[in-house]
């Protein structure tokens, strides 16, 4: 069950990824934090958080964002600590630094891939096997973190439902093809209010995280911000269910009612 945790908190990390253009639908100083829980318990089962910010990345400007989930209270037990950090250059919004430090329950990862744009290649350090390799990549491919925001800045003002927005994402030391499906839109009750929402549905095709099954289920804002209000994983047992808890500094207005 912790383990699926773990895949809300990705879920959370995959839904968006950035357009390969100047504007945004962010600003530094963005916050967003939210709550997971396992609906056949009444303990909140863990947090995860998104931190953006402008930072000089070897002298030229980029977004630092970092990503944080972990469980608490009694599902300590099985500790889940992960840690995603991009650094994403503003002048064509693509990563150039990505890391993965991770410790669930005890499996541990601890990765930094750097991306070559002119040799459309990616390293991977690995921490703690102590290596280092070169893997072939592809034009304006994204990492897990990166991928965050690319639907932010898509306009689904045209899009109806059954399409699909699909992606390249470079994960661990593999390219994922991954593509997400609009469900639908509907009016969403939140902790602020009710918000009108689009229904997005992730895919991630050969070796996927996300599975048929798992059901994964995403309400976005369907305004300029797209920022998730809550995801909700149908299990063979009971679901997993993430809501947002808190917001700050975002560049548009959400309107809650």
């Amino acid at each position: 069950m912790i383990k699926k945790v773990t895949i809300v908190f990705i879920s959370l990390l995959l839904i968006f990824s950035f357009k390969n253009d100047s504007s945004s639908n962010f600003e530094s100083g963005e916050f967003l934090k939210f709550k997971i829980f396992y609906n056949l318990f009444p303990f909140t089962a863990g947090y995860a958080t998104l931190n953006l910010q402008d930072v000089n990345f070897n002298g030229v400007p980029h977004y630092y964002i970092k990503g944080e989930g972990k469980t608490v209270g009694i599902y300590r037990i099985f500790p889940v600590d992960d840690l995603y950090a991009t650094y994403i250059n503003k002048s064509n919004s693509l990563p150039t630094k990505f890391i993965r430090k991770i410790d669930e329950g005890g499996y541990k990862k601890d990765l930094v891939q750097y991306f070559y744009r002119n040799t459309n290649q990616v390293k991977v350090v690995d921490n703690i096997k102590n290596t280092e390799k070169m893997y072939a990549s592809k034009q304006g491919i994204q990492d897990m973190l990166s991928a965050f925001y690319y639907l932010r800045t898509v306009d689904f003002s045209d899009k109806k439902t059954g399409d699909y927005v699909s992606i390249d994402i470079f994960m661990d030391e593999e390219i994922y093809p991954f593509k997400m499906k609009i469900l639908g839109r509907e009016t969403k009750k939140t902790k602020f209010g009710k918000t009108k929402c689009l229904i997005l549905r992730p895919y991630v095709q050969a070796g996927r995280v996300f599975k048929e099954k798992e059901s994964v289920t995403f309400w976005v804002t369907d305004d300029e911000n797209k920022i998730p209000v809550a995801i909700k994983a149908e299990l063979a047992v009971g679901s997993l269910k993430a809501e947002l808890i808190e917001y700050k500094n975002l560049k548009h207005k959400t309107e809650f009612k």
